[in-house]
């Protein structure tokens, strides 16, 4: 797929990064000339000087046979006017354009063919917040993903000594607990001065204290599927209710006010240097909402802010030390989870294992999402993970037995590289085509399939794959032949 991205900034390099690593032909467009020549330095891309806005420079960048524009450049106005030249010049048949404002929608007419021409609108600071607001929904997970429109998730957590299914191999835990929907699908296994190991998962593997394991469930079950591998037998689920968060950027306002409309559910205190945005803060948040001045590394302020009390101490300030820093202080003094925002992937791979339990990388957080423009085939979402090494995927069978190789065939007769884990199938979402299907509201079914679990058109099958160089082999097994119309 030819792709042009606008920007070469932490999301553009991202971006950049996982696309090119999938033999796609990239062009990055950025201002920067030093910036554009340290990526073609390290990738196989090319890289054009200029302005997104100039229609000579988008031709020099070759949009004239552009598949997709990735347009996230610094300011909101230039990724718009990007796109809409990008559609009304040279007729780039996707466009994608990361936007910070809120209030933008594409299905407005301002959006639309006659407006900016944007198909999708990402914004940063919403995917972080989504993924916080999922850990705080369920704080014994390291992460959360949603499938098939939040009826499926696929969820890491760390094994703790004492939970029930820790030590047991899968096939007992499947045994011992036949009521949850659930499908492990990969275990990442800690070694001594090394990196984190894949460990294939078949019936006889056995978790171990200090895995993480990676679960495909439905939603519903999610919060029993992590206490079997957190919880020891009889300890409820601490539920988050004090928060302190370091920073006060506008990811840091945007989940203050998400969890302020729950009234009295929440403890949230925010810690910010700057008294001009405490000022800014303090008006755009509830009164309950407790907005400190000070700074966010301060030993004093923490003590006298009772740190050892906080269920969840989020550090989300742009400064990747001050959060590292920050978040290590919080957790030595006592809080309970701590979560570190970090830009640079060196760091965020530096930080994995050590006393922080979530380094959250705001790039990472979004990558999925473009990503799903960039995969073949009828593929409704796209999760990157193990720092862009993994991913999870969902795709949708289409076709008939004769048109499809998936289609009418049971799992087992599927042609699937030996590490491909197909986790879950979601069953009976209305086609956008299936009109009596949504008029009689039928219930989706979550199936955890088995050998000879038959695949039938129409089914959304999540995959977890280990190495995202298996995506193409998925994309081609799913692939309808000129056959189907």
């Amino acid at each position: 797929m030819k792709i042009i991205i606008l920007g070469a900034g932490r999301v553009g390099y991202s971006v950049a990064e996982s696309l090119v690593s999938e033999r796609n032909d990239i062009t990055v467009i950025d201002t920067d000339a030093q910036r554009l020549q340290e990526l073609q330095d390290r990738f196989d891309l090319r890289g054009v000087v200029g302005n997104g806005i100039d229609v000579q420079v988008l031709a020099e960048a070759g949009a004239a046979d552009t598949d997709l524009l990735i347009a996230c450049a610094a300011q909101d106005e230039t990724n718009l006017v990007c796109c809409k030249i990008a559609h009304m010049v040279f007729g780039v048949r996707t466009r994608v354009a990361r936007v910070r404002a809120a209030g933008f929608d594409v299905s407005q007419p301002l959006l639309g063919p006659e407006g900016f021409a944007v198909d999708t609108i990402i914004c940063p600071e919403a995917s972080v917040m989504r993924y916080i607001l999922k850990l705080i929904e369920y704080p014994d997970a390291l992460q959360v993903r949603e499938f098939a429109g939040g009826r499926a998730c696929l969820s890491s957590v760390r094994a703790r000594l004492g939970a029930p299914g820790v030590g047991m191999r899968i096939g007992d835990v499947r045994m011992h607990h036949p009521e949850l929907a659930m499908r492990i699908v990969a275990i990442y296994r800690r070694f001594a001065d090394e990196p984190d190991r894949f460990v294939r998962c078949d019936g006889n593997t056995r978790i171990e204290p200090g895995d993480e394991v990676f679960v495909l469930a439905a939603s519903e079950h999610l919060q029993q599927m992590l206490n079997v591998f957190h919880r020891p037998s009889g300890q409820p689920a601490r539920a988050v209710r004090r928060i302190l968060i370091a920073g006060g950027d506008p990811v840091s306002l945007h989940l203050a006010q998400a969890l302020a409309t729950e009234p009295g559910r929440f403890i949230v205190k925010i810690i910010e240097s700057d008294p001009r945005r405490c000022e800014v803060l303090a008006a755009a948040l509830p009164s309950e909402v407790l907005v400190l001045q000070g700074n966010p590394t301060d030993e004093d302020l923490f003590a006298d802010e009772s740190v050892e009390e906080t269920d969840l101490f989020l550090a989300l300030t742009e400064d990747d030390e001050n959060n590292i820093m920050a978040s290590l202080l919080a957790k030595r003094m006592g809080a309970s989870r701590v979560l570190a925002l970090i830009n640079r992937r060196s760091y965020a791979d530096l930080m994995h294992g050590t006393q922080i339990d979530i380094a959250l990388s705001p790039a990472q957080a979004m990558l999925g999402e473009f990503l799903a423009h960039v995969r073949k085939g009828d593929v409704q979402a796209v999760h990157s993970l193990r720092r862009g090494v993994a991913e999870a995927l969902e795709i949708v069978a289409r076709g008939d037995r004769k048109s499809s190789k998936v289609v009418g065939r049971p799992v087992e007769a599927l042609k699937l590289p030996a590490e491909v884990h197909i986790g879950l199938i979601i069953r009976g979402l209305p086609d956008t085509e299936d009109i009596q299907a949504q008029a009689e509201g039928v219930e989706p079914e979550v199936i955890i399939p088995h050998s000879h679990t038959v695949i039938e058109s129409n089914d959304h099958v999540v995959f977890f794959l280990p190495n995202k160089r298996l995506v193409q082999e998925v994309e081609r097994l799913f692939r309808v032949s000129a056959t189907f119309f």
